[in-house]
């Protein structure tokens, strides 16, 4: 896998745990991902399905607590996929500085 590939999917995986933190379920992360960050869906779950065996016990107990949660309205959502980007952005532009 090259540099930049290795790069885009940590950059999902990073996208994938902001989606976590505000408790989208899986099925919300791939499309709040695929609509706001042209991110394939395909990619999406791949990833988080790779998270999910290298964390079991945490989506476990993810699950678990998440389990009737109140789902985000677009907007909402719209709004923290946005800011996870510029975030992200930003992040990499003060890795880029260091260097």
């Amino acid at each position: 896998m090259g540099e930049s590939s290795a790069s885009y999917i940590h950059m999902v995986q990073y996208m994938i745990e902001k989606c976590l933190i505000f408790h989208m379920n899986k099925e919300e992360c791939i499309e709040a991902l695929s609509k706001h960050a042209n991110i394939m869906p395909v990619i999406t779950s791949t990833v988080w399905n790779e998270l999910e065996k290298a964390n079991r016990e945490f989506f476990q107990s993810y699950y678990e607590s998440s389990s009737g949660s109140k789902r985000m309205s677009e907007t909402e959502t719209s709004v923290l996929i946005e800011k996870i980007i510029s975030e992200n952005q930003s992040n990499k532009s003060d890795y880029k500085d260091q260097d």
